[in-house]
């Protein structure tokens, strides 16, 4: 059984390396940290990460049903194993609680493949018989409205937001989408393994009208690709979408029909539900009056094969066999190289957590996080903030006006910690046990509708934006709010019973990299109250500027696959947020020491112990078609290059003595220093 790390624990574990650590063994290793993944022939300051984690990844097979496997995953693993349990102990039915009863039905309908098998393509006639009604261009705009709010992608996403210049009341956002590869340049950028994906897209498109009974399987398919195609072409770059100040273009729907003329705008927002609503947050102007020309211009046959598509991506999870094997061929095994299919029951928790996350949350944290737990990781938290305000203080190149508004937003962080302090209500949600599709179906709507009741009412600061049981964190400026579900806090991030530097290196860096996320290039935007507003001098912002463009510079140089490299201007964020995040627990670290030495513990310092635990955490490994889609459209840099951040700080320097010419030295001149 796993201890549950207890107030007093937390004081003893991350209050000062001077006391003792419990005589309980750690999860990992001797002291917090598995030795044995090392790999001492890597001197550290050619490779960080083989040297922390080289043993590791060359004794680490991926798992044959996954496209990546790490520290996170194992986590990931292990809360879907009690998420499992949870969820099948609901679907015996004998439960008098409601949301374990919807829980149950939810699951066992989808497991029951029997009953898939035998409705066929049945369940997929009252969307396709309503596509195949649209006649006119107002019919494709309000039969978009519906099925979006049944979760199929069309080509733009509508939901409730708060607003960003006016963060105190919640509108409407409108931004791009539509297309069925992960990026823009898979339709776009000439390479061979681009080009590649996109003959095996084409395809997909027509195995899946093929195994639906379309008609002309092929031909459809190229005009669904073909538009999809012209969608790429007028939508923004990831860089672009990052900047908030460019997403942020207030719009009526007079105006908005007049920019983006084509699109029977009137019709869609009142199918979509929100016809009466006067402010628009449209993120990308440009894109929207490209996607309404499309509308304007190309066949209503061919957008109403586009749409009949994306409902067979949407819901091929629970049509047969055949539809999941042939979704999974594209999308897991081309997308990410994923040779296997993960089992039923892997899917099943997934689509119960994804429809009814809280329910599950709700009974995951009354057995896995007490309130106890929950009590120690709030005091980790306002440890590590209290560093981060003692570094605002002494930056040698921020103006004191700018520390001024610095301090004021970090003492108005709110840290949400385990799990929410209010859950979801689900009383509107119908789960029958006998009817997966419907119940995906349901879901969706229950969700859209959720949302959609904010308009008008107040914000609701209570609301999480994942479950307690996701192994992940996150920063929300407009709510100025970091936020630490239950299943993170674990080792390899944190274990009561492990060396502090390990766990200051662990949790305490991911700690500091969310609180950090608020001062990024894009997080510092926000005020205190979470208003999208520019509290920066000029000077200073420029001063920022400038070791920012060092940071994407250093990003842009590693290659990952031959050909391609990190996008550092789509990392930024991250990558910022994981310096400062570094910067930030080290000093905590070193705070709880209150002056006295660190103890060695396996021949290694204090603070050789502190890099190996934050080496640990990004100990992973990704297959090669899994990363060119990171690095093509995720924000997050690949865990060795996450793990090189390291070289940008001296105290590294001093803890390991990487000699000048290695991969990763730096001189002083030369490391980004930003918090």
């Amino acid at each position: 059984m796993r201890l549950i790390l207890t107030t007093t624990a937390l004081a003893l574990v991350l209050g000062g390396a001077a006391v003792a650590l419990t005589a309980a063994k750690p999860e990992l290793g001797t002291f917090g940290f598995d030795t044995t993944g090392m790999d001492k022939t890597v001197a550290p300051g050619e490779d960080f990460f083989e040297y922390a984690n080289g043993t590791w990844a060359k004794n680490t097979a991926i798992p044959a049903d996954k496209a990546r496997f790490g520290a996170f995953d194992v986590l990931a693993d292990r809360s879907r194993d009690r998420s499992r349990a949870i969820i099948e102990a609901a679907a015996k039915g004998s439960s008098t609680d409601p949301d374990a009863q919807r829980v149950g039905a939810y699951y066992t309908a989808y497991m029951d493949e029997a009953a898939l098998e035998a409705k066929g393509t049945a369940p997929l006639k009252p969307m396709f018989d309503s596509i195949a009604a649209i006649k006119t261009r107002t019919d494709l705009a309000q039969t978009m409205g519906a099925l979006a709010q049944k979760g199929i992608s069309i080509p733009f996403g509508v939901g409730v937001q708060q607003d960003p210049k006016a963060p105190d009341r919640y509108m409407v956002g409108m931004r791009q989408g539509g297309i069925g590869l992960p990026d823009r340049d898979y339709f776009l950028v000439e390479t061979p393994k681009f080009a590649e994906t996109r003959a095996k897209y084409l395809a997909h498109i027509a195995t899946m009208f093929r195994l639906a009974g379309l008609s002309d399987p092929a031909a459809r398919a190229q005009g669904v690709f073909d538009l999809e195609h012209d969608i790429a072409q007028v939508h923004w770059t990831r860089i672009e979408n990052r900047n908030p100040d460019k997403t942020y273009n207030l719009r009526d729907p007079a105006s908005l029909a007049a920019e983006a003329p084509g699109f029977e705008w009137p019709a869609f927002f009142t199918a979509i539900g929100v016809g009466s609503e006067t402010r628009f947050d449209v993120g990308q102007p440009t894109a929207f009056t490209g996607m309404a020309k499309l509308a304007a211009d190309r066949p209503i046959a061919v957008w109403q094969d586009y749409l009949m598509f994306h409902v067979l991506q949407a819901r091929a999870g629970v049509l047969p066999k055949a539809f999941v094997n042939e979704a999974f061929a594209f999308n897991g095994t081309v997308l990410n190289g994923q040779p296997m299919l993960e089992p039923r029951w892997k899917r099943g928790v997934n689509s119960v957590n994804a429809a009814m996350g809280e329910a599950v949350g709700r009974l995951y944290v009354a057995q896995y996080f007490p309130p106890a737990a929950k009590a120690s990781a709030d005091a980790l938290v306002a440890n590590i903030r209290a560093s981060m305000k003692a570094r605002i203080q002494t930056l040698d190149w921020m103006s004191p006006a700018t520390k001024a508004q610095a301090e004021i937003k970090l003492a108005s962080f709110d840290p949400k910690i385990g799990y929410p302090v209010k859950w979801r209500d689900y009383s509107k949600l119908e789960a029958r046990a006998d009817d997966a599709f419907g119940n995906a179906d349901r879901a969706y709507t229950n969700e859209y509708r959720r949302n959609l009741a904010k308009l008008g009412g107040p914000i609701d600061r209570t609301e999480w934006g994942m479950t307690p049981q996701t192994v992940n964190a996150y920063y929300n400026p407009p709510k100025n709010e970091i936020v630490f579900p239950a299943a993170i806090l674990q080792a390899p991030f944190f274990d009561p019973n492990a060396d502090p530097a390990v766990n200051y290196g662990g949790i305490g860096v991911v700690i500091g990299h969310e609180i950090s996320h608020g001062f990024d290039d894009q997080g510092r935007k926000y005020d205190s109250t979470g208003k999208l507003r520019d509290w920066w001098t000029a000077e200073d912002a420029a001063k920022f500027k400038e070791r920012a463009d060092k940071l994407i510079a250093q990003y842009d140089a590693y290659e990952v696959l031959p050909g391609t490299h990190i996008k550092g201007g789509l990392t930024l964020g991250e990558n910022i947020a994981d310096l400062a995040g570094l910067r930030i627990a080290y000093d905590a670290y070193h705070l709880s020491l209150h002056g006295k030495p660190a103890p060695v513990i396996g021949g290694m310092t204090g603070d050789q112990r502190f890099f190996l635990g934050f080496a640990q955490v990004w100990r992973s490994k990704t297959r090669d078609a899994a990363l060119l889609s990171q690095v093509t459209s995720d924000p997050h840099s690949p865990g060795p290059q996450r793990t090189a951040t390291v070289r940008n700080f001296d105290p590294w320097y001093a803890a390991f003595q990487p000699k000048p010419g290695g991969k990763l030295y730096l001189t002083p001149e030369q490391r980004v220093r930003i918090w």
